[in-house]
């Protein structure tokens, strides 16, 4: 697998497992059971990938442009943030 399928791959599942946790954070009653959780742990893959695909493509391809994989981190952070706040609210049973 050459690097620039590398990073499209990581950059375009990175920003799927984004949309998707923008999705369930919009929309919670989609995922009644664990929904924090799973939103959560979506969250941070999309910032895995998304980190991932930047590190390979700033190393290895030549004149990279890393605006998807930026987009991914962001959608990433959000979803972090979102879902943290809820998860962090059942936590305390607040």
């Amino acid at each position: 697998m050459t690097a620039e399928a590398k990073v499209r791959l990581l950059t375009w599942i990175g920003i799927a497992t984004g949309l998707l946790g923008v999705a369930l954070v919009a929309f919670p009653q989609a995922l009644p059971v664990g929904g924090p959780w799973a939103q959560l742990a979506l969250g941070v893959i999309t910032l895995i990938l998304a980190f991932r695909a930047r590190r390979f493509g700033i190393a290895e391809v030549e004149g990279f442009d890393g605006r998807l994989s930026l987009a991914a981190a962001l959608l990433g952070f959000v979803v972090v943030f979102f879902a943290g706040q809820v998860a962090f609210g059942i936590i305390t049973g607040a």
